[in-house]
Formats: structure tokens, sequence, C-alpha cells
């Protein structure tokens, strides 16, 4: 009942979801919990390797993820799919471009940086690294835009991930994303949009 509400809301502070409980220990970033269920786990090693310096490229890819995939890659969903239902109105294809744009150069970056000629992003085996890169980068293609088109090294490193995770894994935690289009047939309640809407178009500023 109610202490379940004000559990939920303690739990994720910032109204960041995901969050992970595990007794009375709580964790609200991605990255974090990805962290803590390898360690708690004891998930293979290459996850998060033991050795100081994987790890440290595990970590180096993780906080530039943060400020160049993350930053750029969700907008696509907004603009495409959220906004639109929520306001009510397409938006102008400009504002689509430049997010693509941004993507883009995130994602020369991430081709000639951390992947290079590597079969993952910290050498021969899957790391957290490239979970965390693979759900960000999948979520433009559930909304029509493949960021993988066009980019073979990308494209290679995508199936290395699909067929590390194993195909059925991959496609059970992608399915809600790459079913996002579905959300344009959701009734809104128009109270809803008229609260949103101008939140969301102040986002996209």
């Amino acid at each position: 009942g109610a202490s379940n509400s004000e559990g939920t809301g303690k739990v994720s502070l910032l109204k960041k979801v995901p969050a992970l409980k595990d007794g009375d220990f709580t964790l609200a970033e991605c990255t974090a919990i990805l962290l803590y269920l390898s360690r708690k786990y004891n998930t293979p090693d290459h996850w998060y390797p033991s050795d100081i310096q994987k790890r440290a490229k595990v970590d180096e890819y993780l906080s530039w993820h943060h400020a160049n995939i993350r930053a750029n890659a969700p907008k696509t969903m907004w603009i495409k799919v959220l906004i639109p239902l929520f306001t009510g109105q397409p938006l102008p294809s400009e504002k689509l471009q430049e997010v693509m744009e941004g993507l883009s150069t995130s994602l020369k970056q991430f081709e000639e940086r951390f992947l290079q000629d590597k079969a993952f992003i910290i050498g021969s085996e899957i790391s957290l690294a490239d979970l965390v890169a693979i759900v960000e980068l999948m979520q433009p293609v559930g909304v029509g835009c493949d960021v993988f088109e066009d980019r073979p090294r990308l494209m290679e490193w995508r199936r290395r991930v699909e067929d590390a995770v194993g195909k059925e894994l991959f496609f059970q935690a992608h399915e809600m994303i790459l079913n996002i289009k579905e959300l344009s047939n959701i009734q809104i309640d128009p109270q809803l949009k008229e609260h949103l809407a101008p939140v969301l178009m102040k986002m996209l500023k």
C-alpha cells in the first residue's frame, strides 16, 4: 500500500529508472547497477576484468559513453515518438537532423577511438562496455533511425555482441525498445498532454 509507493520514491530519488534494490541497499544508475551485479554474482571476469588495465579501459568507455552516446541516442526516441505523441504535432525535421548529426559524431568517435580493429571495445572479449553501448544504440533503431546502416564496422561489432550475449537474450532485452513505435497507438489523457507538452518542447531547446 502506501509504504510501497513511498519506497519506490526513495529508490528512484532522481526519478531515474532503473533502480536496483538488494535488501536495504539501493542503486539508481544503470552502469553502477551492472557493475554491482557483476561483482555480487561473480560473473565471468571478461564482463568487468580484474586486470587493472583492462578494467580501466571499461571505466574509460563508460565515462565517455555517458557524455556522448547517452547524450544523443535516446533523443531520437523522444523526437520521433514521444514528443509528437504528447504534443500532438510532428517535430521539425531539422531537429531530428541536429540530433542525428550529434549522434553521428559520437559514433565516428566510438569506432575510431574505442572499437578500432578490435572485436569488442576492450579487446577480444565482450565486456560491460559493449553491453552499455549496444543497449543505447538500439534505441534509435527502435524508432527507425538505423545507426548501423552504412557503418560496416559497427554492424560487425553488433553481430559479435549479439552472438556473445545470445540472440534470444539480445532480442528479449531489446523487445521493449524495438516495440516503442507501437507507443504511437496509445491514447493519452488530454490533460496529461497539456501539462507535458511545454515541458517536452523545452527539453529540445
